[in-house]
């Protein structure tokens, strides 16, 4: 049975996922942004063991909390190919907010378009979904109708793409070939900001339905 938890973390509060297997109490955590103590604790409630630490991408305020959380569960972390030379610069990203952040361990391995991450019973397919930046992805939980989709997509906006990497157009290619597929009843997970849904987002997102297009 799917354990799902969530937390408002790091210096930009950043939505960090806990996505866990009640029986066998393996877990992913998705976005460790910071307060990997109140992370450790929300798995410690349910009973987890953090499995997997996956990186949506690499931008500072999403992975502040991996070398932390990596220390103290040995999970692997795991992000795309075109955002790990990132991980090793993130002190560089937070100087630029004014904001001291820890460099993350490198990955223990990348992960792809069509990959399936197993956790427990559950799985997670990756899809790599770039246009916030090169690499970033999103991750399906299989048979729960639910996607994490990091800062691809918020509740009536759009992720950024003034950032190296970003582009416009792949964003919203992206969105609309590899979210909007999904039923309408899917919820959507961003990472900042409310849930909201497939159905919800192609009706009034005024960046995917022609209004500021």
């Amino acid at each position: 049975m799917l354990v799902f938890d969530s937390l408002e973390t790091g210096p930009l509060m950043t939505n960090c996922y806990i996505v866990g297997d009640s029986e066998t109490k393996e877990a992913a955590v998705v976005d460790p942004g910071g307060h990997v103590g109140a992370i450790r604790s929300a798995l410690d409630r349910s009973k987890l063991k953090c499995k997997y630490i996956v990186n949506t991408h690499s931008h500072f305020d999403h992975v502040g909390g991996n070398q932390e959380l990596k220390k103290a569960t040995g999970a692997e972390i795991l992000i795309h190919a075109a955002e790990a030379p990132m991980l090793s610069q993130l002190a560089n990203q937070g100087r630029m907010f004014g904001i001291t952040v820890e460099n993350s361990p490198k990955p223990d391995r990348t992960i792809d378009e069509g990959d399936v991450l197993e956790v427990g019973a559950l799985c997670l397919e990756v899809l790599h979904t770039p246009g916030h930046s090169s690499g970033s992805v999103c991750l399906v939980i299989k048979g729960e109708e639910k996607i994490l989709v990091g800062d691809l997509i918020f509740q009536g906006s759009v992720g950024r793409t003034d950032l190296p990497g970003g582009s416009m157009s792949q964003l919203v290619k992206n969105i609309k070939e590899k979210i909007f597929t999904h039923p309408d009843a899917t919820k959507l997970y961003p990472g900042h900001g409310p849930a909201t849904s497939v159905g919800i987002e192609k009706r009034t997102n005024p960046f995917l339905n022609g209004e500021l297009l």
